[in-house]
């Protein structure tokens, strides 16, 4: 009997990361399985073999797509080609869904079942994608707890698993003490794409001027310099540091974040928050038409209520950052938030979704786990 062939797909370096733990966890419980994938360094070093690094297609925003919408469908062409001459029993798909949903379609035609691993979001905008998720994939595992309910209305084989972030962050803790700072600070987010940066910047710049007697750390994303942030006339109390998210956040008194996964991952270090959002007048302007949402956090989606601030577009200004700020330093609104952090911790669950996943995925492939 031939071994199992697995062969994951993931785009980006957030993808490569889940995916490298996916490899680990799928190694374990089934060391003979072949594993083929698209990915980066992190799943080549958990033991796949890498067809193509994600930084080959990493093409970012909608006019740099269309520009190189050539170049992308070429990479797909290869990637229908290597998946078909290799005949995986499975294909896992995780995240990328521009890119992994033609795939999805591709592999169901070829009779090759397809796993999803953390679900596009397609509960945010464009509902109607999820006809074609049911359509062409066999098993969805899902990363926040909400989103199964709503899969199953629409009759997608769902399942939560877990969130990886919680791995991450438990990791850190258990191998990073908390250093309690003498000095109290403000971390700041501002993401990690210079569009984002840019927009963030000059509010977080504001924000310092507005607070002098407190010290400001901005988790400074790696691709860029420190030129590129001091462009923004930083005052004094505003200090960078590279490489440093987890560790800003473990230690600091309160955070200021822009949307995405950072949401959560403050929560989960205990960090009270406040998020924020700006971007072009039109792309708002689309947005809200498009967007299902009422919450642009995490946090706010899985409690299902507002448990953080949000700042948006024009209410994300310096002083009513400031109030804010001033308002989870202490007192009842911090208090608040930390209690509804402990509720949430509950409802997404503890570490473990790599595993959990692997475990489904290695029973699609027939292999039989006793001692699970």
């Amino acid at each position: 009997m031939k071994p199992q062939r697995l062969y994951l797909v993931a785009g980006e370096a957030s993808g490569d990361l889940h995916g490298s733990n996916l490899v680990k966890a799928i190694k374990k419980l089934h060391p003979g399985a072949e594993i083929r994938c698209w990915g980066g360094n992190l799943m080549q070093e958990a033991g796949a073999h890498l067809v193509s690094h994600y930084r080959e297609r990493a093409f970012m925003g909608l006019w740099e797509v269309i520009k190189n919408l050539k170049t992308i469908l070429g990479f797909l062409q290869k990637a229908k080609e290597d998946i078909l001459q290799w005949k995986p029993d499975v294909l896992v798909l995780i995240d990328n869904p521009g890119f992994n949903m033609r795939l999805a379609k591709f592999a169901k035609k070829q009779g090759i079942p397809v796993h999803y691993y953390i679900a596009p979001k397609v509960w945010a905008w464009n509902t109607k994608r999820v006809y074609k998720l049911k359509k062409y994939t066999d098993r969805v595992y899902s990363i926040l707890p909400f989103e199964t309910e709503f899969f199953k209305q629409y009759g997608v084989n769902a399942q939560y698993v877990g969130n990886p972030v919680v791995d991450a962050v438990e990791e850190f803790k258990a191998t990073h003490p908390k250093k309690h700072e003498t000095e109290p600070f403000v971390a700041l987010l501002p993401g990690s794409r210079a569009h984002e940066i840019s927009q963030a910047m000059p509010v977080f710049a504001g924000l310092a001027q507005n607070m002098p007697s407190v010290q400001f750390r901005v988790a400074a994303a790696p691709s860029l310099d420190a030129s590129f942030y001091n462009q923004f006339g930083l005052p004094q109390n505003v200090k960078l540091y590279f490489n440093q998210t987890y560790s800003l956040l473990q230690d600091c008194r309160a955070a200021v974040v822009t949307s995405g996964t950072a949401t959560l991952e403050t929560a989960l270090f205990n960090a009270p928050q406040v998020v924020c959002y700006r971007v072009a007048a039109l792309t708002y302007f689309i947005g809200k038409r498009v967007i299902k949402v009422p919450y642009i956090s995490l946090v706010n989606l899985i409690l299902n209520r507002r448990a953080v601030p949000e700042l948006i577009q024009n209410d994300f200004n310096p002083q009513t950052l400031a109030e804010q700020v001033q308002q989870i330093w202490e007192g009842p609104a911090r208090d608040k938030m930390l209690r509804d952090y402990e509720e949430l911790s509950l409802l997404i669950g503890g570490p473990g979704a790599s595993k959990r996943c692997a475990e489904e995925i290695v029973r699609g492939v027939g292999q039989v786990l006793p001692d699970l």
